[in-house]
């Protein structure tokens, strides 16, 4: 029995080691991408002429839309309201001398594709952000106390994901190459109460890339997913940035440093430390009611102090 015992237990060493020898090797992964080995200039551009980036009016989608441009793409820049499409539009441009072309789509409607792949047609599509998304109630509620919305959250943050993808992995396909972008959360790392409907739809998001990248990898297409914890944006209430919570600027430009770094990432280095202390609770913990109760009041209180204009 004392034979058995000690096997056990040298076993429960072995695969504690090789678990921190595996998260010590992704972090100087990211340390050494971000320090020494940062993506060529080229890398961006040599995937095609044009990014598309859904939700790109505001918040990570605008980031994405001005840091590809930089990289010298030309951008397709897709969202909601025009007025204010046009206004990033024309910053983009001024500011980065690339091409930038603009379609006005409202993603919780399922009527918008067909004009959406028209208008992609005939452009050399090498980066695809699915940015897009909502989030079902800023502050932490129950679900039967948030908004009956629904379908508007899953047509935003789970029908986009595979539409977009579909029409521009097509023109991918055959090229050999591309890369995709699926913005996903750090809340889909755990079922996570009181943001039960987003964390939800973020855990699709998830597994559609992991499953995804499985699928075309070998085609030469880099599918990732994207798993940001706090970021200051329209959707956080403009959360103040602090060691956690970046700026959308911050978190885009560390993020695409880390395109080829594996099939998902939390985007920058501060996130994933976050994601592996997170990792040690117990999934009991966040599904205690009393952490629920604290949440809720406590926690409420704390992001509400936290919000500033933009």
């Amino acid at each position: 029995m004392e034979a058995v015992h000690h096997q056990l237990l040298t076993l429960t060493g072995v695969l504690i080691c090789f678990y921190i020898l595996v998260k010590w090797i992704r972090f100087v992964k990211y340390i050494y991408a971000h320090f020494w080995s940062a993506l060529p200039k080229t890398f961006f551009r040599s995937l095609g002429e044009w990014a598309v980036v859904t939700g790109a009016g505001d918040g990570l989608g605008k980031a994405y839309s001005f840091e590809l441009a930089k990289r010298g793409l030309n951008v397709v820049m897709i969202s909601r309201t025009l007025e204010k499409l046009q206004r990033v539009a024309s910053e983009v441009e001024q500011t980065t001398g690339q091409k930038v072309k603009v379609i006005q789509a409202d993603f919780t409607k399922n009527s918008i594709y067909e004009n959406i792949k028209k208008s992609l047609q005939g452009l050399d599509i090498g980066v695809l952000v699915n940015n897009v998304g909502m989030l079902h109630n800023p502050l932490p509620c129950r679900f039967l106390n948030g908004p009956d919305t629904d379908e508007n959250l899953i047509n935003c943050n789970v029908i986009s994901v595979t539409k977009m993808t579909r029409i521009v992995l097509k023109q991918m396909v055959p090229r050999k190459k591309g890369l995709i972008l699926n913005l996903s959360s750090g809340l889909s790392t755990f079922p996570c109460p009181l943001y039960t409907m987003y964390s939800a739809s973020k855990v699709f998001i998830s597994t559609f890339s992991k499953a995804l990248q499985a699928e075309y990898k070998a085609k030469g297409i880099i599918i990732q997913g994207v798993a940001p914890f706090g970021v200051s944006t329209p959707m956080t209430m403009y959360q103040k940035p602090s060691l956690i919570t970046k700026t959308a600027e911050e978190f885009v430009s560390e993020s695409l440093d880390y395109v080829t770094l594996g099939d998902e990432i939390f985007g920058c280095l501060a996130h994933e430390m976050l994601a592996c202390v997170l990792q040690f609770v117990p999934l009991w913990v966040f599904h205690s009611n009393i952490l629920q109760e604290a949440v809720l009041y406590a926690f409420t209180h704390y992001l509400k102090k936290r919000w500033r204009n933009p």
